[in-house]
């Protein structure tokens, strides 16, 4: 569980990295299943794998497998969740960001609430070092207290360096101060978990050494996830994925927001 100071900081800065972590056989887990996904799918773009707990799902067609939603359903990581989203859990997505050495692709400044279809929009993420995550590889950076409100988005290819970025809607880079920029260094089996409105973005990767993670996608199951509306989001957003058949995880509690819970699962 989270410390009540961990609690305080997670509430006061939009992210914590708890005290608790995946053990190192987990870890070991998580980067053998890497490798055979990325042998399962050679065209795949190692930058971002979305929903690789599904069997096939999207317009990326990634062949995923079930062991990656096995750790979405992890008792002691739905524990840290409720103590944040409350009771009543939904998985509605999980990512995987291959970030390979020596690649120039960066995440610019963004908050990830206006790329989802979700009313109200709360979603609480858990991102999972698979590598060592380090200034050099391009690690998580965050902005303390961003989460408190939105701010205004703008399409990436208004920027200079638009070409060559993960996310279509992100921040006037020149709003952010990089004054207040925190960079999250994980070990393998560390854990970030923050807020759908937190500010944040990583840099490139010019060192010889990969900068994998895992990430979870939690909803409270009192918000709604729009299946319908989805495709709307997407061509405002500019991802890549399938909003209206996404399947939806009821983890714990009850589904008191009304979700479809049956749209993309094959019975």
């Amino acid at each position: 569980m989270l410390t009540d100071k961990e609690l305080k900081i997670y509430q006061r800065d939009g992210l914590v990295v708890p005290h608790y972590r995946l053990d190192h056989k987990t870890v070991q887990t998580l980067r053998q299943a890497l490798d055979i996904l990325l042998k399962n799918n050679p065209d795949a773009d190692q930058n971002i794998m979305i929903c690789p707990h599904l069997k096939s799902y999207g317009p990326q067609a990634i062949q995923g497998d079930a062991i990656w939603l096995d750790i979405a359903k992890r008792s002691d990581i739905l524990d840290l969740i409720s103590q944040v989203a409350g009771n009543d859990i939904i998985l509605w997505g999980t990512t995987l960001f291959g970030k390979p050495a020596n690649s120039g692709q960066i995440i610019p400044w963004h908050q990830d609430a206006l790329h989802w279809p979700i009313e109200p929009k709360a979603t609480t993420t858990v991102w999972i070092a698979i590598d060592e995550c380090t200034k050099e590889n391009g690690c998580l950076r965050f902005i303390p207290g961003s989460h408190r409100s939105q701010m205004p988005h703008i399409e990436t290819s208004n920027l200079d360096e638009g070409k060559n970025a993960a996310v279509k809607l992100v921040l006037d880079q020149a709003t952010v101060s990089e004054n207040c920029a925190r960079d999250i260094l994980l070990e393998p089996g560390q854990m970030a978990i923050f807020d759908t409105w937190l500010v944040h973005g990583s840099k490139p990767n010019h060192s010889k050494n990969r900068r994998a993670a895992f990430v979870l996608r939690y909803m409270p199951a009192s918000s709604y996830f729009d299946h319908i509306n989805g495709d709307e989001v997407i061509k405002k957003t500019g991802a890549v994925t399938d909003y209206s058949n996404r399947p939806l995880y009821l983890l714990r509690g009850k589904n008191s927001g009304g979700n479809n819970l049956d749209i993309g699962h094959k019975k």
